[in-house]
């Protein structure tokens, strides 16, 4: 068995690639093209490219750049933002895209991933699940890049997100993103007990060491990192990286 898979995790905005803190303060990391051909190079696993202006900016996916990316990029790629219907969808994965990431659309309108997941399979389809800590340790889902409360608890909402056909779930602790203090492994046990479908770790992660307590503490199957992956040093001076291939065998190794 294959060690657990990890996946830069690289947010779009507009043409350039920006790297959030709990969800805001972009701060441009550089050119998405040279960031994957740095990857490529490094042998990463996978990539996900969100482009993290297009629901709330009520915009669709940008073809052109997406294209280009699915050409230069040597890993499965999956692509999220904007996606709001089965078509835009179906043009995604004819450009060289494995897999679409659906987030505000799953919410709003999950009819269209029901429809997708019957059409492409399963194995296509990425629900993006944003989650919040309340007061009280309370977790509650959030769409439109963090910026809307559903309401939704996120246990029952991956399990409504597994019903409807999605094939993995990318579960992001909005508090966590960019801090690289660790993954909210509690809400990482709360969602991966109760899918039987793979939960990708994303938010938090700062070291090897936070992807192996994801996989053993938490139940992921993957896990994500972004923070980690284009800064370095104190001062988050702009550096493209990936572990080696020892350092993740060490910290997780194939089951």
């Amino acid at each position: 068995m294959l060690r657990a898979r990890v996946i830069p995790c690289l947010l779009l905005n507009g043409a350039g690639l920006v790297k959030t803190t709990r969800f805001k303060d972009p701060k441009y990391v550089g050119d998405p093209i040279n960031a994957i051909k740095i990857f490529n190079e490094k042998e990463a696993d996978e990539l996900v490219l969100l482009d993290i202006g297009a629901s709330a900016h009520d915009r669709g996916p940008p073809y052109s750049i997406i294209e280009e990316v699915a050409s230069e990029c040597f890993m499965p790629l999956a692509y999220g933002g904007g996606i709001r219907s089965v078509e835009e969808a179906r043009r995604i994965l004819r450009l060289g895209v494995e897999k679409v990431v659906f987030n505000t659309t799953a919410w709003r309108n999950p009819e269209v991933l029901r429809v997708a997941s019957r059409e492409f399979g399963a194995q296509a389809l990425v629900a993006s699940v944003d989650v919040r800590r309340k007061v009280f340790g309370r977790y509650e889902v959030y769409v439109d890049n963090g910026t809307t409360a559903t309401g939704a608890d996120p246990v029952e909402y991956a399990k409504r997100m597994e019903n409807l056909g999605a094939g993995e779930l990318l579960l992001t602790a909005i508090d966590r993103d960019g801090t690289m203090r660790g993954y909210d492994v509690e809400l990482l046990q709360k969602v991966s007990a109760a899918v039987s479908i793979p939960v990708i770790a994303s938010g938090g992660a700062g070291s090897v060491r936070d992807f192996g307590m994801a996989v053993r503490s938490g139940g992921a199957s993957a896990v994500a990192a972004g923070a980690m992956f284009v800064f370095h040093g104190p001062h988050r001076a702009v550096l493209i990286t990936y572990p080696s291939a020892l350092e993740l065998q060490r910290e997780l190794p194939a089951g």
